[in-house]
């Protein structure tokens, strides 16, 4: 049974769904026209070049937050890019699943985001489409944009298509533009998905909004789906109160150790 209440009437559209979502979450239905700095992802998919100028900004940024560094190494920046691209399908996808049980579609051309002005980092997404997936009880399931699907698992397999599907698109861009080997390009897109799950929970605020988040980690990723490389890898372990806490071990590397008076982050695939 679902831990989820979706909040709907029959004239609610995803735009409303959107609308609900917690703040922070930084998630919409629209670019505004006057914030500078949004990009659809179907013209950075469409113009590699300008994937190459976001990490060589990116770099430029490193650059100057380690001036004591000889040179910012190059699988640094196109790491972290490849995890910030990841995270913009993987986190809009999460976000209606957990508060609203509707899959939008995730294709490049239904979704953009904004580069932060000082770290370019995407700081908000927009949905672009009107279509969604929904359960059978969504009050909205006879609007004639959206498809019903009898479960929850079965939603949550449309939502893991979904992403693997951008992924793919992605990945057949932006990996020739890098060194990452492709196990670690499809690692990167495994860490988005789980932690975007988990993400959408712990947003909530309660650890029961956390474990619904964990909950639907599980569900998305009962196991692995090649391409990508594992399962959900939620799980607990006591934290320094004593008490059990939420943690997982990353699939990819952020190379962020390259970075002078770095070390390994936690979880992190090399110190395992």
């Amino acid at each position: 049974m679902s831990r989820h209440r979706v909040i709907a009437s029959p004239e609610d559209g995803l735009r409303a769904s959107l609308s609900r979502l917690p703040e922070d979450a930084r998630v919409r239905a629209d670019i505004p026209e006057d914030e500078p700095g949004w990009v659809r992802c179907a013209d950075l998919l469409g113009e590699p070049a300008r994937l190459v100028r976001w990490r060589e900004r990116l770099g430029g940024w490193l650059a100057a937050e380690y001036p004591e560094a000889p040179g910012v190494p190059e699988r640094t920046p196109a790491s972290w890019i490849l995890s910030w691209y990841l995270h913009v399908p993987a986190f809009a996808g999460a976000m209606l699943l957990h508060h609203a049980r509707r899959v939008p579609s995730l294709a490049p051309s239904a979704l953009a985001f904004r580069i932060g002005d000082g770290r370019p980092h995407p700081d908000s997404i927009a949905v672009l489409g009107g279509g969604f997936h929904c359960l059978p009880t969504d009050p909205g399931s006879a609007r004639r944009e959206t498809v019903v699907v009898p479960d929850e698992r079965v939603l949550a397999t449309v939502l893991r298509g979904r992403f693997v599907a951008h992924a793919s698109r992605f990945i057949d861009v932006y990996g020739p533009l890098t060194r990452l080997g492709r196990r670690q390009l499809w690692a990167a897109a495994t860490d988005a998905l789980d932690n975007a799950l988990w993400s959408a929970g712990r947003l909530g605020g309660t650890p029961e909004a956390e474990g619904a988040g964990v909950a639907d980690a599980a569900l998305v990723l009962e196991s692995r789906f090649p391409p990508l490389t594992s399962a959900s890898k939620l799980r607990l372990v006591p934290g320094a109160d004593g008490r059990r806490e939420w943690t997982r071990n990353r699939e990819s590397c952020c190379f962020s150790y390259l970075l002078p008076a770095e070390s390994e982050c936690g979880g992190c695939p090399r110190i395992r």
